[in-house]
């Protein structure tokens, strides 16, 4: 009787709500709409009036205020390195984009979400998130850690008794973890990732060439530019900035090699973190990562040569997944399908851990 119930509640929601799929990233925030697929892919900024309080932007339009807005508006990223450092603007702008997925299917019913989240979060980090998800339209919020939501989003077997191994470079952290029976096994979270690689950038070009360029600048050269190995042809960009010297504008011309140089501490960083993790794994798992190869996802696939850097150092076959920025969030959108069948995926809450029945 109580499955019966059970089904025709099902039913009901999946009439008279949105189910939403959120990849909550500190560098881009992804929604997924059942029935939609991604709707939205939107930078992870607030823009806020601090003399009203107010939210003035969100996503994009925020993005293109950092660091040319006036005194009194600051444009802020909420969360970083992949958790909520400011609750409030996170919950405005999880607010936002709740509202405005689910001008793509009207429905009466508040929806329910699948959040993505980095792995090895506290019990107050992933409190918050929940809470500001409920916060923001909610009505159901269930959690998933990011590689597992990666693994599922690009297929791997992840209920069989098989080892799968995903690499995750996102914005804020980096997640390694080793797969299998709906679980993690083991796995390793370092907060080196796109930021950092920005920060590096920004680092190399002030000390190599004294001049200040801004982040956005560090991330189009990132994008445009960096290449792990070197080529036949060198590529190069024009910076402009401030010479630090003078105090005036300045522009030089940096290439790969430069880019490569001052990114290739923290790429060292993550392949060590990789291999803690092959470290720590159990033989037998171990053996079907060997064989079946690690899957990068993230912004960081992207980086040119990186699997072939990754393979050479790790010693085992390194693939880039399809479509890496959206494997997160296409993984939340499977979990909402058939959020059953996934349940052991998930977080559970502190009132689900409490329960006896649990």
């Amino acid at each position: 009787m109580r499955n019966k119930i059970k089904r025709y509640l099902d039913k009901f929601y999946r009439i008279f709500s949105n189910d939403i799929g959120i990849d909550l990233g500190t560098a881009n925030t992804l929604v997924y709409l059942r029935g939609k697929g991604i709707v939205i892919n939107e930078p992870s900024v607030v823009a806020v009036n601090q003399k009203t309080g107010r939210v003035v932007a969100v996503g994009a339009q925020a993005k293109e205020m950092l660091g040319r807005t006036p005194g009194h508006i600051v444009a802020v990223r909420p969360l970083i390195d992949g958790v909520i450092s400011d609750f409030e603007v996170t919950e405005e702008m999880l607010s936002y984009l709740i509202n405005k997925a689910q001008t793509y299917l009207k429905k009466p019913l508040r929806p329910r979400i699948v959040i993505g989240v980095p792995s090895g979060i506290t019990s107050v980090e992933t409190r918050a998130v929940r809470d500001a998800a409920k916060n923001a339209g909610a009505r159901e919020v269930h959690i998933v850690e990011e590689p597992m939501a990666a693994a599922i989003g690009i297929r791997l077997p992840v209920k069989e008794p098989v080892g799968n191994m995903i690499i995750d470079i996102g914005g804020g952290t980096s997640d390694i973890a080793i797969i299998s029976l709906n679980g993690i096994v083991c796995s390793k979270n370092v907060r080196i990732a796109g930021d950092k690689f920005n920060a590096d950038i920004i680092f190399y070009i002030r000390n190599e060439f004294k001049i200040l360029i801004g982040e956005r600048t560090a991330e189009d050269l990132k994008i445009s530019i960096c290449a792990i190995f070197e080529g036949d042809m060198p590529t190069e960009s024009v910076v402009r900035g401030r010479d630090l010297i003078t105090g005036l504008p300045r522009e030089v011309v940096i290439t790969d090699s430069d880019i490569r140089a001052a990114l290739i501490n923290s790429i060292d960083h993550i392949i060590d973190a990789a291999k803690e993790v092959l470290e720590i794994t159990p033989p037998e798992v171990l053996s079907d990562v060997m064989q079946r190869g690690a899957f990068i996802v993230g912004g960081g696939a992207l980086i040119s040569g990186m699997s072939e850097l990754m393979s050479e150092m790790l010693k085992l076959p390194v693939y880039v997944a399809d479509d890496p920025l959206t494997a997160v969030v296409r993984g939340t959108g499977a979990i909402l399908e058939d959020i059953d069948a996934f349940e052991e995926v998930l977080i559970a809450s502190d009132d689900e851990q409490l329960s006896p029945t649990a």
